[in-house]
């Protein structure tokens, strides 16, 4: 997904409109919302990418039509909250500083329902080759966030095939409807601490 981070370095005056508008490679470490907020009506795409930022982006949740938003390489943490944001359907974060699996895939979950495109790779908590896990590791991580998000489309750079959804599914049924799956044996020691609601099938 880095190849969205390449977009239209903007500084709009209240006059203009962009539905694309990037700050990315600019060192901030906090969101330049004085900026951004003159868009709320036609902001589809924001790229936030390559900076210090670590605070809660709590004032995105007026971007309406926000559809794509962009925060690889930044300090965002497991604990990131985001605001309510039904329009977005693809969120990158990649390379930033999630470590807890059930606790930032329950906050996507929630908070972007309509989730298509999740991209996290370079995250402790998405194993892949690239830093250090096991085949295995990232096999059970993509099951886990399938299972969670089954409207997910495309998680990371690999599209979501059906097979995956059916083996998610199967993997993680009685973690989504009881807590004694706690113990099953094919759960990750990392997802025992996971506490899901229920959540529909597609």
């Amino acid at each position: 997904m880095d190849h969205l981070t390449s977009g239209q370095h903007s500084q709009p005056s209240h006059a203009s409109s962009f539905h694309w508008l990037s700050f990315a490679y600019q060192g901030l470490t906090e969101i330049p919302y004085d900026t951004i907020l003159t868009q709320t009506d036609t902001l589809e795409v924001l790229d936030l990418s390559y900076n210090l930022l670590e605070e809660n982006p709590a004032l995105l949740g007026q971007l309406e039509k926000l559809s794509t938003l962009i925060l690889d390489c930044n300090n965002y943490t497991s604990h990131i909250k985001f605001p309510y944001m039904p329009s977005v359907t693809a969120l990158c974060i990649n390379k930033n500083k999630i470590n807890n699996l059930p606790v930032f895939v329950e906050e996507i979950r929630r908070k972007f329902p309509n989730i298509k495109i999740l991209s996290m790779m370079n995250n402790e908590a998405a194993p892949s080759y690239f830093n250090g896990g096991s085949l295995t590791q990232y096999k059970d991580y993509r099951q886990y966030v399938i299972s969670q998000i089954p409207g997910l489309e495309i998680l990371d750079d690999t599209e979501v095939l059906e097979k995956e959804r059916a083996q998610a599914r199967k993997t993680y049924r009685l973690q989504q409807s009881s807590h004694s799956s706690r113990t099953r044996k094919d759960m990750p020691k990392k997802h025992t601490q996971k506490k899901s609601n229920t959540v529909r099938r597609t």
